[in-house]
């Protein structure tokens, strides 16, 4: 039996780097709101007593974007400054400016020129039978871990809990085959007065053990807090910047990745939106049948439709070659970015929810890419 072993991280809303991409995408909605055709490239830092918002804006609408970023400091629970920022009292500075006229002409819609990618680019997706979500089994878990420790802070179970904090999950693979835990890693900041092993112990009896269930065993090693204290956390330990948990937000560093962020960008940008189609795509295969692991590259150049590349990879378990499945994704599903954001009906205020604990495998979420709605159809392949 061939063991080897897979690590993945997830961080909590509090985190310097979540506070950040959960502030471009709040702008993001709160601007999709009034004006669905806006153009927004909002990214956002964040330090010690200090929010600075920066980016490309193009909209006829008005948004207080001071006001949105105190509102999503107040809801994460930056609320003194002994958490680490204080919604009230932190300084707000923006720098606004519209999007590139040589851009614009490439992405916006004209008579004879239809709607292209808004910059190059690589995006991937993917998907695999892991978990019933169909993601990787160990940022799966690394994500619940994270939204329990933040679920149980604001509902007062954790009453020596502070924002900040990260999990990490490593699980061990029998013949590729997902079998346990072999350990788990939890930093979670904390008031001053509280007692470490009060943290360690309901850490591991409220969080841990509840995610875990059966994958936990006697031999799984747990590392809570392990340098013993996380006094000082948020962005008074760390700058955070957007864009900076590319990792986190897509699959854990078990698929390839393209190297674009996602949060702050309006459908327009196919960092966001053609990543968005991948996953869509390698989900509906996986769940028709076509294959137990998919991956899905598209490839775009600024300004064109259509990709200028689509890949598909089934690590061998494709019921039909990859050069086939790559055929029907190109059939099947809309590549065009235009065709993309109005299959998906991405131009709706959704975006605040994928900036903590993932874009992929939050079914409860209404994510209109996590549908596997064309899976019926696709079996067809497989007469």
């Amino acid at each position: 039996m061939r063991i080897t072993y897979f690590t993945s991280e997830s961080v909590t809303e509090g985190h310097p780097d979540k506070i950040c991409d959960q502030i471009s995408d709040s702008i993001l909605d709160s601007i999709l709101e009034k004006d669905k055709e806006a153009r927004v490239a909002c990214e956002t830092l964040v330090t010690t007593g200090l929010v600075m918002v920066v980016g490309e804006i193009t909209t006829e609408c008005y948004v207080d974007i001071p006001e949105v970023v105190r509102k999503t400091l107040k809801r994460i629970g930056y609320d003194s400054y002994d958490s680490g920022l204080s919604y009230e009292n932190c300084a707000v500075i923006e720098s606004i400016h519209p999007q590139s006229p040589d851009i614009k002409k490439g992405v916006d819609e004209t008579e004879g020129h239809e709607q292209g990618a808004g910059d190059q680019g690589l995006m991937f997706g993917f998907a695999c039978r892991e978990t019933p979500e169909l993601m990787p089994l160990p940022i799966s878990l690394a994500h619940k871990l994270t939204l329990r420790m933040s679920t149980l802070r604001k509902e007062g179970e954790l009453l020596w809990a502070l924002p900040d904090g990260k999990s990490q999950v490593t699980v061990e693979y029998h013949d590729g085959v997902p079998a346990r835990v072999s350990s788990v890693v939890i930093a979670i900041h904390h008031r001053k007065d509280a007692d470490t092993d009060k943290i360690r112990k309901d850490i591991t009896n409220m969080v841990i053990k509840p995610v875990l269930g059966n994958l936990m065993d006697n031999e799984t090693t747990l590392h809570i807090n392990a340098t013993g204290r996380f006094e000082m956390g948020g962005p008074q330990a760390d700058a955070g910047v957007t864009g900076r948990k590319i990792i986190v937000d897509t699959y854990g560093g078990y698929a390839r990745h393209g190297g674009g962020a996602f949060s702050g960008k309006d459908p327009s940008k196919v960092d966001r939106s053609a990543t968005y189609m991948a996953r869509y795509i390698a989900k509906n295969l996986v769940a028709a049948g076509l294959a137990d692991s998919c991956e899905i590259q598209l490839a775009y150049s600024i300004g064109v439709a259509e990709p200028v590349s689509v890949f598909v990879e089934t690590f061998g378990t494709g019921k039909l070659p990859d050069h086939q499945l790559a055929d029907i994704a190109r059939k099947e599903f809309p590549l065009k970015p235009h065709q993309i954001i109005d299959y998906l009906d991405l131009k709706r205020p959704v975006y605040r929810k994928t900036a903590a604990y993932g874009h992929f495998g939050r079914e409860d979420c209404g994510f209109s890419w996590e549908k596997t709605d064309k899976a019926e159809e696709l079996k067809k392949y497989l007469s």
